[in-house]
Order: structure tokens, then C-alpha cells, then sequence
């Protein structure tokens, strides 16, 4: 390895060297399942930490954990990677870990990933819980609303208390904000808290992922590898989708421009990649395409993986420089199409019929086509992928255990952090006004009350002067009223006292 490029295999073209100055042109991993996507990953991101340049990568099957460790020299698979490393043409390879940090949204496999309700924002909410254009609308009312009021959007619960408030206001909200309807916020409460259930819960709060902690180096100046724990994430797909998108974009927004640098700031990998444009709205994939067109310039390559390069639009597929193309199968029509159109996408080599060969690279081997130092896509090679030199698998629970007891981010996530924000403020307001009419009903029966005393006392005083006989008879019954009068008084009072207090500590 150079300080500008690392070796990813080697074919009869030669060995193929990924550029690091042309990594943040983007890139595509495909191939069918078994085919070796995943070690070629490994390879990749063994290569980019080497050179100094953080990863992320979510790990879908468990195996990507394995670069934490170095490969064990055990037979049959060391004789194998040995092998493999004397026909790339690999001289002193060695196993050896690399830097790993374990991330979880849900916090059992690695650090908690969180954001903010707010830094989601309203479009990618609106994507994770599939709202209709009507829904949307009332969602980002909601946002515009908690904006204008100065609330924060922080959890679950601050975006229900908001949604519940805009319900009980809608009449009002509607007359400044546009139309706000019952039944749409009565749905997107539905979908929270399906969304609940599922978890995402967990995603939303805070400490907030700081950006900083995913691009870092180690003290050997190698890149730092963040992996996603995502076996459990992948049983959520829209999710999981909507995590990763959001990720991109803060990358995007918060990274300052650095031009075409000598080396990426952050590598980026996208695995199951056909999740984030499934069911997605044209509006959203012109986003994702506006994002990878430009977030080059803030010095991170991005680079999917998926099984078929048909999966990726084309605008966004025309974005991806270097690709790497594993089996695919040809059993139907459809797929032999498929293999016929991933085969077009390289640029031509005489001495290889790509489509053909498509259907015929056994494990571990691939079409590759990466770029040179002009920028432009080398002639296709079918290559044989380097060993890795970290373990081929995943981890023990012991061994991430102990991974992540050693990391340097995992007390700043450690533990979950409430502050006030719009869930506390609602409620509070509700509470307030809750007993201020708990203490005026108090307050209007007491009146009620004492009035009906007095015209009891009228009214007795009117008929003893009538019948002075039944002077005791009226006496006992005022001496009754006077009673009854008193007794609702300390009852007020005793209602005034306990509402006022809670009054008071609010």
C-alpha cells in the first residue's frame, strides 16, 4: 500500500489499486448472495483505515464485526487466504485488527446512536412513518409550529404532546398555518406509536450522535471503523432506510467544503441499498441524488452494496465511479436482462466478455472497473479479491463486550439525557390551566352556594314574620342553612388549598 492508493485484487490487467484521492467519487458493490460482497467490504474498509480515512459501514449479517480482531492463522482458511494472497501478488501479508467502534440504534450491540426529533425533521419523519401528502402537511405544521413557539422537539413524546395540542387547537392553527385536521393527526399519532414499537423510540433523544466521533483516527493515525449493528435494525427496513438517509444529510449539512483532498474525511458504505429507494416519492430520491452529487465536496465517498445494480436509480447509479460487480444468477428472463444491463455499465475490455462473465466469477471473485488518476473508469478486469487480514466472521459476545468497554466515546453515550422541551412545557401548561378551572368551578359553587343560604334566610324571615308560631321550627332550620354554609366554605377552601399548592409547585 501507498500513500495514495491500496490494493483491492489483481487480474490479468494487473492489480487494481483504489485511488484514495478518487474515493469520494462514490462507488457500487453488487452481486448475489454468497458471492463475497461482504469480504469485499472488509477489504475496503481494512484499506481506507490503513490509510488513515474513517468508515462507517452498517453490518447487516454480524460479519463485518470480525475487523475488530485479526485473522487466526488456523487451516483450512489460513492456507486458503495464503493462497489468495500469492495470486494477487500480495507480498507480506500479515493479520492484524483495526479500530473498531460498535454503534446500535436500539443500544445492545454497541453505543446508542440517537438524534433529535427536530434534526429528523418533518420530509425524513414523514418517509420513516409512510404519510400521505395530507398528513405531511399537518406534520410540518406541527414543526412550524413548535419553531414559532420556541419548543423543543427532542422525543417521541414531545412530538405526541405537540401533535395532541395541535389536535385540541386546530380551529385556531387553521386560520394561521393551513388546514389541520383531526383524523390526519389522529393518524400520525397511530403511526408513532407503531413506530414505538418497533423501537425507534430509542433512536430519538439525547445525547445526540456527535458527527466528530465517527471521523477520528487512532493513536497509530489509522482511520477509525464505526459499525452499526443492524441484524435487529434489518427487521425494521423503513427504519433503517430512514437512518442511514438521515445520516447522509448531516454529512453533508454540517461538513464544511474541502474540495478534491488528497484523501477522503469519511467513507461511507450503504449495505441493502435498494431499502432507500423502495415505495421512496420522487421527491425524496431527487434528494438522495442532489446529496451523493454533492457531498464529494465535503470529502466522503459513498459506495452502495446491494444484490442487483438495478436496484439503484439511474441518476444516482450515474454518480457511482468505482464499481465492483460479484456474481449474479441468470435463471429467468428478468435476470438475464439484469446481468445484460450490469454488464453495460463497464467500460468495454476487449480481452473480457463482462456479461458472460458475470454468471461465471466464482466466490470471491469480481468485474472491477475503478477509477484512474484522470478520474475516468478503468477498462473492466475480472479479478481476484485480496485476502483480509482481520477475521473472516463475526465476534463472541465476550469479544464486543470487550471492544466496547475499551472505547473512547462510550461514556459521552452512555446514558440517556432529559431535558425540558416540549413534552414537559405542554404538560405543565395543561396542568396550570387544569387547575385554575378546577379552582374558578371551586370558587362559582361557593358563590352559588352562599346565595342560596341568603334566600333562605329571606325566606324565613318572611314567614316568621307571617306565623310567628313557627319562630323555632324556622330558627332550627336556619341554624341548619348557617351550617351547611359553613361546612362548603372549609370544603372551599380545603379544594382551593390543594389546587393552589399544586399551582404553586409548577
Amino acid at each position: 500500500m501507498s500513500d495514495e492508493a491500496f490494493l483491492l485484487g489483481a487480474g490479468p490487467g494487473g492489480p487494481q489499486q483504489m485511488l484514495l484521492r478518487m474515493a469520494n467519487r462514490h462507488g457500487l458493490i453488487a452481486g448475489a448472495t454468497g458471492t463475497g460482497k461482504t469480504i469485499t467490504l472488509q477489504n475496503l474498509a481494512e484499506g481506507f483505515s490503513a490509510a488513515g480515512v474513517p468508515v462507517f459501514a452498517a453490518d447487516v449479517k454480524g460479519d463485518l464485526a470480525g475487523l475488530a480482531m485479526a485473522g487466526s492463522a488456523t487451516a483450512p482458511i489460513h492456507d486458503k487466504l495464503v493462497e489468495r494472497a500469492r495470486e494477487v501478488g500480495l507480498t507480506g501479508f500479515a493479520y492484524t485488527d483495526y479500530p473498531v467502534v460498535f454503534w446500535d440504534l436500539f443500544g445492545s450491540q454497541g453505543h446508542p446512536v440517537r438524534t433529535t426529533v427536530s434534526e429528523m425533521g418533518p420530509l425524513l419523519l414523514s418517509r420513516l412513518m409512510g404519510l400521505s401528502e395530507a398528513q405531511e402537511g399537518v406534520l410540518n405544521i406541527a414543526f412550524r409550529y413548535a419553531d414559532d413557539q420556541g419548543l423543543l422537539l427532542l422525543n417521541l413524546d414531545d412530538l405526541q404532546s405537540i401533535l395532541t395540542f395541535v389536535a385540541d387547537n386546530a380551529t385556531s392553527l387553521s386560520a394561521t398555518y393551513g388546514n389541520v385536521t383531526r383524523p390526519s393527526v389522529g393518524s400520525i399519532q397511530r403511526e408513532l406509536l407503531q413506530l414505538e414499537s418497533q423501537g425507534g423510540d430509542a433512536f430519538f433523544g439525547e445525547p445526540a450522535l456527535d458527527l466528530a466521533d465517527f471521523i477520528r483516527s487512532d493513536e497509530q493515525g489509522r482511520g477509525i471503523l464505526n459499525i452499526l449493528a443492524a441484524d435487529r435494525l434489518m427487521t425494521s427496513p423503513r427504519l433503517y432506510a430512514t437512518f442511514l438517509l438521515w445520516l447522509m444529510s448531516e454529512l453533508f449539512e454540517r461538513l464544511p467544503e474541502v474540495g478534491d483532498a488528497d484523501r477522503p474525511k469519511l467513507v461511507f458504505f450503504f449495505d441493502e441499498a435498494h431499502l432507500l429507494f423502495d415505495d421512496a416519492p420522487e421527491g425524496l430520491v431527487e434528494k438522495i441524488e442532489q446529496v451523493v452529487r454533492l457531498i464529494r465536496s465535503k470529502g466522503v465517498g459513498i459506495f452502495f452494496i446491494t444484490q442487483n445494480p438495478g436496484d439503484i436509480p439511474e441518476n444516482v447509479a450515474g454518480q457511482l465511479g468505482n464499481r465492483i460487480q460479484h456474481a449474479l444468477r441468470a435463471f429467468t428472463p428478468r435476470d438475464q436482462k439484469a446481468v445484460k444491463a450490469a454488464a453495460e455499465t463497464f467500460r468495454p475490455n476487449p480481452a473480457v466478455d463482462a456479461e458472460a462473465a458475470i454468471t461465471e466469477l466464482k466466490t470471491g471473485e469480481a468485474l472491477v472497473s475503478l477509477l484512474d488518476e484522470q478520474g475516468a473508469p478503468r477498462p473492466v478486469d475480472r479479478v481476484l479479491i485480496r485476502p483480509p487480514a482481520s477475521r473472516v466472521g463475526p465476534l463472541t459476545a465476550a469479544e464486543r463486550a470487550a471492544v466496547q468497554v475499551a472505547s473512547a466515546v462510550g461514556e459521552k453515550y452512555g446514558a440517556t439525557v432529559d431535558r425540558e422541551s416540549a413534552h414537559e412545557i405542554l404538560s405543565a401548561r395543561a396542568e396550570a390551566v387544569a387547575a385554575a378551572a378546577a379552582q374558578q368551578q371551586a370558587a362559582e359553587l361557593a358563590e352559588k352556594e352562599a346565595e342560596r343560604a341568603a334566600r333562605e334566610v329571606e325566606r324565613a324571615e318572611r314567614e316568621r314574620r307571617r306565623n310567628p308560631s313557627l319562630q323555632d321550627q324556622m330558627m332550627r332550620q336556619v341554624g341548619r342553612s348557617v351550617q351547611r354554609q359553613f361546612a362548603n366554605r372549609i370544603a372551599g377552601q380545603i379544594v382551593r388549598g390543594v389546587l393552589g399548592s399544586l399551582f404553586g409547585r409548577r
